[in-house]
């Protein structure tokens, strides 16, 4: 398990690093689109390669903060849609396909119920929920309009957040550098751990649904 899950991690690096080295600001936009259209690829990889690409004047801040940003109106449009046309009883049937458990999908229906429509902007900084919150926007048929516009003015904090982290790093590249392998073997771990947990907690659904 252990293996298959460091191939797995290093396979999402590999892919998210060639897109976005090949396609520049169009492979960000992709991969982010990827991402908010509830297939789990994390924007906590795609963001902060971008912010580390700063330092080497191929981006600028602004650029990849906005790449990002819409490339994350993107995907959630395209999850809106899927909540639109096909409503729960589709994302519950083909979801898991996608990894999407029917407990992600229960976390950001309470999440959109309590707190309305400002559930789509607030919600871009917190795990789970931001990713998948866009379903249940489209369940319940919020304003087209709105929703573009909270994603996107929620979309740009995170954003630029995580491509800080990353300008911030290769920044302090060479100071950085005796201590890189210890540092990537704690990040390669905790990946590890958080991949393993997403898998297990969201591949039994899938079996569920293929035995049903």
């Amino acid at each position: 398990m252990g293996g298959l899950i460091e191939a797995i991690v290093s396979e999402l690096g590999r892919f998210v690093i060639a897109c976005i080295s090949r396609f520049g600001y169009g492979g960000i936009l992709f991969t982010m689109a990827v991402e908010s259209a509830c297939i789990p690829l994390p924007s906590e990889i795609i963001m902060p390669f971008s912010g580390y690409l700063v330092t080497t004047g191929q981006f600028t801040m602004l650029g990849v903060t906005l790449a990002g940003a819409v490339g994350n109106v993107i995907g959630s449009v395209v999850a809106y849609y899927a909540g639109i046309w096909g409503g729960r009883p589709f994302v519950e049937r083909y979801g898991p396909y996608f990894l999407v458990s029917r407990r992600d999908l229960d976390v950001a229906d309470r999440w959109f119920h309590t707190y309305g429509e400002a559930a789509v902007f607030f919600s871009r900084m917190l795990p789970v929920v931001r990713t998948f919150i866009s379903l249940p926007a489209g369940i319940a048929r919020m304003n087209f309009p709105r929703f573009v516009l909270f994603t996107f003015i929620g979309a740009l904090p995170w954003c630029y957040l995580l491509a800080y982290i990353g300008l911030k790093l290769g920044e302090r590249w060479e100071g950085l550098h005796e201590y890189f392998h210890q540092l990537d073997l704690v990040i390669g771990a905790g990946l590890a751990v958080a991949l393993a947990w997403f898998l297990w907690s969201h591949w039994p659904s899938r079996r569920r649904t293929d035995a049903a």
